[in-house]
């Protein structure tokens, strides 16, 4: 587990949002959480470099996972890494849908259920109030 000064540097380098789907904190009714990138379980580090701000959904449906598949290559690709990856080179907003351009943003969507109905939901009501997605 991250340590309070490690937690608030992620918070802060995350500017309270999570960093797979871009939810801020402030529009979620569950506390956010600090997601090892690469799980405890593979010997990934706690250290800032790996340590990324997660929503409860993308963080519960990532799990351990450091891969999936691409749905439209069928491969076995790595999931987005918020410290290595650039996020606007593999996700684009499409409405309330966030749509993968790479096989990695496919994947990441595919295995992170970014796109599940009850999200769409909350991310549709916040456009519609226009304070998603954040700039």
């Amino acid at each position: 587990m991250a340590s309070p000064i490690l937690g608030r540097r992620v918070w802060q380098r995350a500017r309270a949002r999570c960093e797979y789907c871009q939810m801020p904190q402030e529009f979620d009714p569950l506390p956010f959480q600090i997601d090892h990138i690469i799980a405890r379980k593979h010997h990934g580090p706690t250290r800032m470099e790996n340590l990324a701000l997660a929503c409860f959904a993308c963080n519960n449906h990532k799990g351990p996972n450091i891969a999936g598949i691409d749905p439209d290559t069928h491969a076995v690709t790595p999931l987005f890494h918020p410290r290595r990856d650039n996020w606007q080179e593999h996700f684009v907003w499409h409405g309330p849908e966030l749509v993968g351009r790479t096989p990695v943003g496919r994947a990441t969507i595919a295995v992170l259920a970014i796109n599940i109905l009850r999200r769409l939901a909350l991310r549709r009501a916040l456009m519609e109030e226009g304070v998603f997605p954040p700039p």
